[in-house]
């Protein structure tokens, strides 16, 4: 079940919703919690029955081991055994595979291994669940019941694709009251239909032209040099547009239940380097390599040439949490490099003026763009196939052709649809770069944004013209949902 389906928005979320209101109004929050963990079980089980019950193991597993390490004298054997389990359950499930081609690539073996079927959002609660267990070592104190601990880390908004969320900022809110219910509910609804207005009216139109140049690589099939740039920024826009709305509907949908989750998306194309890159872009994943892995590493305190190697080990683990592919390894240390030479030449740009912010910009926007060619590519010769294109290796046409060279688009592209996908492209640029984000407009304190923004005109109200606005927008999303499509990170 996605967020983008019509069973989602017209029976799944609005029972909830009554329920939850029902049984808190009559029975108290304690059982609108329990309520919202069994739909929140309800919700994961739809994609595949079984594997609740691993879900449901690793919660019952993790929360008692975290009993266990706080009771513990060595606290630091016991949460370094409690992480490698976890990851033994990741690794198995994501890695496996993996591990069985590069081992057969090595010494020339045969082995098999039965296809395996990776159960969707094992890597957030993993480590959101590892995060935990690190708390507990370092002696925080906890008292959180086991229908607290399933709902934080069931929560069906964010259970699939982040945010990853803390303890401290998710179940504390399990107790308090909702004064604000129904002014949370409209700021809720507000939040899911811009986001899935980005989803299902933007990424979904710019899905098909990057689908198409990336099959077209991965199948060896000759393309030009014009296509290999509107297929790479087309994708660069859906994957902007398909996170930036799951991330939006995720706060919209919590908030409608009164639970304000952690702000993991901020205009990150706007970021003038690639530090504030990574301020901007999945934050709470940022936030969770920066505290349990560079960190612990050495983090900045031992030299400079220590601080690098760990950003680069660092990023290369976050690559490798995206997917098993050598090109997500080859991804994160091109970003853990980029990290690099942005820290030793921050200090010569601390000062910069308007229009060096402007290049320096672009310049970010170019490298991440260059870059996700490889998150993207099923391997190295499909990602090379679409470099060598793009800077004219082969399939150069001339500027006077480059409106009408389309040649693997079809001759549905005949006449002035094949201005579609620039047309696209660009308004996911002017909206990507100028546009406010969506917290800008919402103005609520209830969501603390880790980046201060800057305010604008443009600010959402319980007004009729909102309203009126957003009940289009909800109607124009409704058109668009013919095809529906799950989001790009519901598979790391």
């Amino acid at each position: 079940m996605i967020f983008n389906s019509y069973i989602f928005l017209f029976v799944f979320l609005p029972l909830t919703l009554l329920v939850f209101r029902l049984s808190n109004y009559h029975y108290g929050k304690r059982t609108a919690i329990a309520v919202l963990g069994i739909a929140s079980f309800i919700y994961y089980g739809w994609w595949n029955p079984p594997y609740i019950f691993l879900l449901l193991a690793s919660i019952i597993f993790n929360f008692n081991f975290a009993g266990i390490i706080l009771r513990a004298n060595k606290k630091t054997h016991f949460l370094a055994l409690g992480i490698l389990l976890n990851l033994v359950l990741l690794g198995y499930f994501k890695y496996a595979g993996f591990l069985i081609l590069n081992i057969n690539f090595l010494f020339k073996g045969n082995y098999e291994l039965d296809q395996i079927l990776l159960p969707i959002g094992i890597s957030f609660f993993t480590f959101q669940q590892i995060a935990y267990l690190s708390d507990i070592s370092k002696g925080q104190k906890v008292k959180y019941s086991f229908v607290d601990y399933i709902l934080f880390v069931t929560f069906f908004p964010q259970l699939i694709a982040g945010p990853i969320v803390h303890h401290k900022e998710m179940m504390p809110q399990f107790s308090k009251t909702d004064k604000d219910a129904e002014f949370n509910l409209s700021l809720g609804i507000t939040l899911f239909i811009i986001g899935l207005a980005k989803k299902v009216i933007i990424a979904d139109n710019l899905a098909p032209h990057a689908s198409l140049v990336f099959s077209h690589a991965a199948n060896d099939v000759s393309f030009n040099i014009f296509e290999a740039w509107i297929g790479t920024f087309a994708y660069t826009f859906q994957l902007y547009f398909d996170f930036s709305g799951y991330s939006d509907m995720a706060l919209g949908i919590a908030a409608m239940f009164g639970i304000f989750l952690p702000v993991n998306f901020l205009s990150p194309y706007k970021a003038t380097n690639l530090v504030e890159f990574w301020r901007r872009w999945h934050i709470t994943l940022s936030r969770f390599l920066r505290d349990y892995l560079y960190i612990p590493l050495g983090g900045n305190r031992k030299g400079k040439g220590r601080e690098l190697s760990n950003l680069l080990i660092t990023m290369v683990i976050g690559g490798l949490w995206h997917g098993a592919n050598w090109t997500f390894v080859a991804w994160g240390f091109l970003h853990g490099f980029g990290l690099s030479v942005n820290h030793v030449v921050s200090k010569l740009t601390s000062e910069i003026k308007f229009n060096l912010k402007v290049l320096s910009t672009l310049l970010t926007f170019l490298f991440v763009s260059l870059t996700w060619v490889l998150f993207r590519s099923e391997n190295f010769n499909s990602a090379l196939s679409i470099y060598s294109t793009m800077f004219a290796f082969k399939g150069l046409i001339l500027p006077h052709e480059m409106l009408t060279a389309y040649p693997i688009y079809g001759a549905e592209y005949a006449g002035e649809f094949h201005k579609t996908p620039i047309a696209i492209i660009m308004v996911s640029g002017v909206i990507a770069f100028v546009a406010p984000n969506s917290l800008q407009i919402i103005n609520s304190e209830k969501f603390n944004s880790p980046i201060k923004l800057p305010s604008t005109r443009l600010q959402w109200s319980l007004s009729f013209k909102w309203v009126a606005f957003m009940t289009l927008l909800f109607i124009a999303c409704l058109l668009n949902m013919t095809n529906l499509s799950e989001f790009l990170y519901y598979q790391f």
